[in-house]
């Protein structure tokens, strides 16, 4: 299950490999559209890529730090460093290609 990402524990849980953060809200229809979407990859992927929520509500200034303009959000980290973000709704298939592509890139 997903890490549920704050400011208090993003330094600490985005520290060591890769990271992916989900940025969404509870009003946001595509994030909820999204959330079965990455429990599935979280379940092929997640002995080697940690998945994280971050609900923007809450989070307002990591979510303008990480210049998030709209949700859903995705910020892949690196060893505690934000190094891309996709945004929008995607279907599993797409996703996990470009997973794999980072993780062949590691």
């Amino acid at each position: 299950m997903a890490v549920t990402i704050t400011k208090d524990n993003l330094a600490e849980e985005t520290a060591s490999g890769l990271v992916l953060v989900d940025f969404w809200a509870d009003w946001c229809a595509p994030c909820k559209m999204m959330d079965p979407i990455l429990e599935q990859l979280e379940t092929t992927y997640g002995d080697r890529i940690k998945f994280g929520k971050l609900n923007v509500e809450n989070n307002q200034d990591l979510a303008m730090n990480y210049k998030v303009m709209s949700i859903p959000s995705l910020v892949l980290f690196r060893d505690g460093k934000a190094v891309e973000k996709v945004t929008g709704l995607y279907p599993k298939e797409k996703l996990a290609k470009y997973l794999d592509q980072k993780l062949a890139s590691n």
